[in-house]
Order: C-alpha cells, then sequence, then structure tokens
C-alpha cells in the first residue's frame, strides 16, 4: 500500500469525511456492503466511473450498478417508477433486490455498455447507507480485480487494488458474496424476473402479482418441472424394483457386502468473482 490511499481501520467522521471529499473529487473508495465490499465512484461522474473500470481491469461489456441510501431517490434517477417496482422497494429495500430502470435521459451517467439503463439497489448495511447519505449515488461494484475472489474487509480490497483507491473505509468482516434478485422495469412495465437469489419468485409475486420470469428462467422452470417428473417416475420404478428383490431374498440369505470407496473430484465454483457487488 502507497501512502497515496488513507487506510480508516474504523468508520468514523473523519473516515466519512475523507470517502466524501474523495468522491466529490472523482476517486474511488473502498467501503462495505451488505454482501461484500465493494469499490465505489461517483456515478453521476463519467470519469470516475471510467477510473472504476480501470482499478478492477474490467471492460465496459459488464455496467456498474449503482447503490443509493433509499427509495425515495429513484425518481430523480430513472425515466418512470411503475407500481410494481416502487411496490418490491417498500417490501424488500433495504436488502437483496436489483432493479433495472430506462436511466433518467438529462443524468448522463456512463455505466458501461447499459443501453441508457440504470441497475439500482439499497444495500442493507447502516455504515454503507450513512455514506451514501453524504455522497448521492456511487457506482459500485465488488472490491477486487476481475477473476480474483470478492474481498470481504477492506484490508483484503487494499490488497488487490492498492493505490488506485484513495480511501479504504473498514467495518469488520461482511457476510460475503448472496446474490441479489434482479427485476427489469425497462422492457416490461410489469416487471420480469432475470436473475432469482436470495428472494425467490414466491416472495416477489405475494408483492408484484404479475411479475413474469424471464425467457431463459422460464425455460430453467419448465426443466426442473420436466426432471421433478422424471425422478419420480425413477423413484417409483426403484420401489417396485426394491419390493420384488425383497421378496426374491425373503428365501434366500442376505450375501455379505462390503462398503467401495467412491473418490469423487470436487467441482468448485471460482465464478464468483465474476459476478456484479449488489
Amino acid at each position: 500500500m502507497t501512502e497515496t490511499a488513507t487506510y480508516f481501520p474504523e468508520i468514523t467522521e473523519d473516515a466519512f469525511a475523507a470517502a466524501t471529499n474523495a468522491i466529490a473529487s472523482g476517486e474511488l473508495i473502498v467501503m462495505p456492503t451488505d454482501t461484500v465490499y465493494g469499490v465505489g465512484a461517483d456515478a453521476l461522474q463519467p470519469d470516475a466511473v471510467a477510473a472504476l473500470l480501470k482499478a478492477k481491469e474490467r471492460d465496459r461489456s459488464m455496467p456498474i450498478p449503482v447503490l443509493i441510501a433509499e427509495a425515495a431517490m429513484l425518481p430523480a434517477l430513472v425515466a418512470d417508477v411503475p407500481l410494481a417496482a416502487s411496490d418490491l422497494a417498500d417490501a424488500f429495500w433495504p436488502g437483496a433486490l436489483t432493479l433495472i430502470f430506462d436511466m433518467a435521459p438529462e443524468l448522463g451517467m456512463d455505466l458501461g455498455d447499459a443501453n441508457d439503463t440504470i441497475a439500482l439497489r439499497v444495500p442493507d448495511h447502516d455504515d454503507a447507507r450513512s455514506l451514501l447519505r453524504r455522497t448521492g449515488p456511487l457506482a459500485v461494484s465488488s472490491a477486487n480485480k476481475s477473476g480474483e475472489p470478492p474481498t470481504t474487509s477492506a484490508k483484503a480490497a487494499r490488497a488487490s487494488l492498492g493505490d488506485s483507491v484513495s480511501v479504504y473505509l473498514e467495518a469488520g468482516e461482511t457476510p460475503g458474496q448472496a446474490a441479489s434478485t434482479i427485476v427489469d422495469f425497462s422492457q416490461i412495465a410489469t416487471g420480469q424476473v432475470l436473475r432469482l437469489g436470495v428472494l425467490s419468485f414466491d416472495d416477489l409475486l405475494a408483492v408484484a402479482p404479475d411479475l413474469i420470469l424471464s425467457p431463459s428462467l422460464e425455460a430453467e422452470a419448465t426443466a426442473d418441472v420436466l426432471n421433478a417428473d422424471s425422478d419420480a417416475e425413477s423413484e417409483k420404478l426403484t420401489d417396485d424394483e426394491s419390493a420384488s428383490e425383497l421378496a426374491d431374498q425373503a428365501a434366500d440369505p442376505i450375501p455379505e457386502t462390503h462398503p467401495e470407496s467412491d473418490d469423487t473430484e470436487t467441482e468448485i465454483d471460482d465464478d464468483a468473482s465474476k459476478t456484479k457487488a449488489d
């Protein structure tokens, strides 16, 4: 770590002030969220967002989501807030719900190749929201270089991002990566679910009954139903075969069996570092 970055081992008013000043100057900060640590930039400064992408060594093909302090900020950032979106925000913010809207055209935000849309979330973390009230909307991605695991402390983020970040705010270990549920209101006014995460489809339908699944999720749901039916049929056949075998074995001695060692390769999912922070 070079002397050009400031690390605060705990979040104090001085830490908030330093982070707020850095954001106003177009610099980057690292902050805690309710999942992992995020690297943040002023969402309204395109050069700052470009610096964020450069620090992460990430291209524009994965637009940066935006964190806000409360749902009341929505009308200032998006072209329209459908009733279903407002109801979902009231029910699940702060929390693991990301909502996508058409961006308010007068903002001129450049968050990457987002096609004039904006993905918004209110994090369920008191310090994060306190900071957001001071800075305004922040473009925030996981605080690590692309291809590395997300970080759960500012100290770990500092080891990854170094002096590309001006201020590091330490608030202790965060829980780790947890996928937010994503609902898109930029294509359909009643909303379509693009990703299921912490919140299930049933959770969402209880609040917004006209929501639909995206075509890809609908296909997955159909495949799951077909697989479940197939598994049930297989289990029935297995049960029938087991009953037949038991009847055959009733008159025969039970053979001695020996457990066999079955060494299977464990597949580790290392794709979490490619997921956006929400």
